[in-house]
């Protein structure tokens, strides 16, 4: 049974009982592709448990992040693109097992005239997904390559909740649009400092990075 404590927002009990309705929740593996970019959006996603990293491709098949939801999130390109049926430009990959709940663009557009709350609940998300895309920006136009990664390394640890990350030097590489070479001297020089611990595909963030 769905309500407003799981999903995190305080929806008008007409409005839950429309999502209990028409929603659905699936359940998605770690890696696993939930949209690509170029595909239709014909479903709004909320996160329910575990979290989803997305990221804007380009040409060439790189990806820059530009920000993790976790439970309670929803993705602001996904309302965009409903709304006037654009193809998505993001590409978005549960991070962790995770589970969604998935909500028919058919029905999402009538609820922002009927339910307030789900207007409120739409803008917040919009305003939210901008602000953490203008710190990417933020990111990449003033700070320093080790600074963002570890800035990196937080946000994924905060994302997932877990300071023993699993992931790749190659996987960081993409995520921010550098070489697996630089990467990993920089993780290297962060190790030698007391920051982190590398394992094979893993790394420990330690209290005081």
């Amino acid at each position: 049974m769905l309500n407003s404590e799981s999903l995190k927002y305080d929806f008008e009990r007409g409005l839950l009982e429309e999502i209990e309705s028409a929603g659905k929740i699936i359940k998605v593996r770690a890696g696993e592709t939930i949209f690509d970019a170029g595909s239709l959006v014909r479903y709004i996603p909320i996160v329910i448990s575990g979290a989803v990293k997305v990221t804007r491709p380009d040409d060439d098949g790189k990806e820059l992040l530009l920000y993790y939801l976790t439970p309670g999130d929803s993705c602001a390109m996904t309302f965009t693109c409903c709304m006037r049926q654009f193809p998505s430009e993001i590409k978005a990959v549960a991070e962790d097992d995770s589970e969604l709940l998935m909500l028919p663009t058919s029905v999402t557009d009538d609820w922002i005239v009927k339910y307030p709350t789900w207007k409120s609940f739409a803008l917040q998300t919009i305003r939210d997904r901008f602000l953490e895309m203008l710190r990417a920006i933020d990111q990449i136009a003033f700070q320093n390559l080790d600074e963002r990664l570890i800035s990196y390394l937080k946000d994924k640890s905060k994302a997932t909740g877990n300071a023993l990350l699993n992931i790749s030097h190659e996987q960081i590489a993409n995520d921010l649009a550098t070489s697996r070479v630089v990467i990993s001297r920089l993780l290297k020089k962060l190790e030698n400092n007391g920051k982190i611990l590398l394992y094979r595909n893993q790394i420990k963030i330690l209290s005081d990075l």
